[in-house]
């Protein structure tokens, strides 16, 4: 299978499996358990609810920032075809993430870590991007 199938395949399937995570969520779905809880919550900003405070420009903000990064994949294209499987990864579930933005009021969360210390609500768009940037520092540290 060529890298472009590979990365059209990845990216579509990240934010078909995302979007129908979220949906589950803000139509009731819920989970209580002892470390990890599955809750819904909406995120107005990024990481940890930064920038929040931009509110409406962030999504715009996210925009630009999308089209920087597949500029500049179009015109290295070998970086593409190096990296197929983490920037299918990391575009798709940001892409994901954004358009919660604007059909929704904010970035659908729901994995909720409250075991010992309670930490950041994320979902699954977050772990996928987190996986690519993980899989291109192992790449680059293998070369």
């Amino acid at each position: 299978m060529s890298n472009k199938v590979k990365f059209l395949v990845i990216f579509i399937s990240v934010i078909v499996i995302d979007q129908i995570i979220k949906y589950l969520f803000t139509h009731g779905a819920r989970v209580d358990g002892d470390c990890i809880s599955l809750v819904l919550a909406y995120n107005k900003g990024v990481a940890f609810s930064l920038f929040a405070f931009l509110g409406e420009y962030l999504k715009y903000i996210q925009i630009l920032l999308i089209f920087c990064v597949v500029g500049y994949l179009f015109f290295k294209k070998s970086l593409l075809d190096e990296y197929a499987i983490p920037a299918a990864l990391i575009l798709a579930g940001g892409i994901s993430n954004i358009a919660d933005r604007f059909f929704r009021d904010g970035v659908v969360d729901y994995v909720y870590w409250h075991c010992g210390f309670d930490f950041a609500i994320f979902n699954f768009a977050d772990v996928m991007i987190d996986l690519g940037v993980l899989l291109i520092f192992i790449k680059s540290f293998k070369k």
